[in-house]
């Protein structure tokens, strides 16, 4: 963050907010990437956005994230992933998934489930 200046584009790719409560799977380390990293994530999204660096961020659908971004300043964009890992197999298949920008972008996106 220190190093972005006017005009850079940042990609952050976290790890996801869970979509359910029984979803483990939060962090690649162990102390974890709770709800309040993902507001600080958006907090460092809005300095450097006030900064006028171009941010991109990816996480999941949900309405924690849909929440802390739900400000003018961002623009959401719902796409859909391929998901093949589940431990229900149910579960598999394309979900929702979430792409953040503080700019306006055209997504080409398959709108079918």
């Amino acid at each position: 963050m220190k190093r972005a200046k006017a005009g850079d584009l940042v990609y952050f790719d976290p790890p996801y907010a869970p979509l359910s409560t029984t979803a483990n799977f939060t962090a690649y380390h162990a102390n974890g990437f709770a709800a309040a990293d993902q507001q600080t994530l958006r907090d460092v999204c809005a300095e450097l956005t006030r900064r006028k660096v171009h941010v991109m961020l990816s996480n999941s659908d949900t309405k924690l994230i849909r929440e802390l971004y739900a400000s003018p300043k961002f623009v959401i964009s719902k796409v859909w992933a391929n998901r093949a890992i589940n431990c229900n197999g149910e579960r598999r298949g394309k979900i929702s998934e979430l792409i953040i920008t503080n700019y306006r972008i055209q997504l080409k996106v398959n709108r079918e489930k």
